[in-house]
């Protein structure tokens, strides 16, 4: 496999977990509407981080001769399926949702570590795009973390 097919699928494994997270946030939008309109605000800002994220990573794709993908991950699948389950359970309580957004958070930040560890050669543009979007997406983490850690201390 070339260098670039190498890049090409670390940075296609970044869109589809950026997808799992459009899928997540949109289904948590949708969750949160009988519960709390400030929750909807963020996981709309999130799905549309994510979205220029996907374009980003679009655009580095299609430079490197590669084409990008549009599906999402398996464990995103899964992630999803989980975060259904758990919501049967919880009755999709506050404390629910943004314990499944974290959980999704989590994998985000994996896989952008995996990709900046990955032997795939990169040059300084493509890893500092990497970085920067792993480094807003931590921050985002820190924020449903936030609301989740809030949420536990007002019960």
């Amino acid at each position: 496999m070339s260098a670039n097919n190498d890049l090409v699928e670390v940075l296609n494994d970044l869109i589809q977990i950026n997808n799992d997270r459009i899928e997540g946030y949109n289904r948590a939008s949708g969750e949160a509407k009988n519960i709390d309109v400030d929750l909807i605000a963020i996981f709309d800002k999130m799905a549309d981080e994510s979205h220029k994220y996907v374009a980003e990573l679009t655009a580095e794709v299609g430079r490197l001769g590669g084409e990008p993908t549009t599906s999402t991950t398996t464990s995103g699948k899964i992630y999803r399926v989980w975060m259904d389950v758990k919501a049967t359970f919880t009755g999709k309580d506050r404390h629910a949702i943004l314990a499944s957004c974290e959980f999704g958070e989590d994998a985000a930040q994996k896989a952008y570590q995996q990709a900046l560890e990955s032997d795939a050669a990169m040059d300084s543009e493509v890893r500092q795009l990497i970085a920067t979007q792993k480094s807003s997406l931590k921050s985002s983490h820190d924020i449903i973390k936030k609301y989740r850690d809030m949420h536990e201390m007002a019960k």
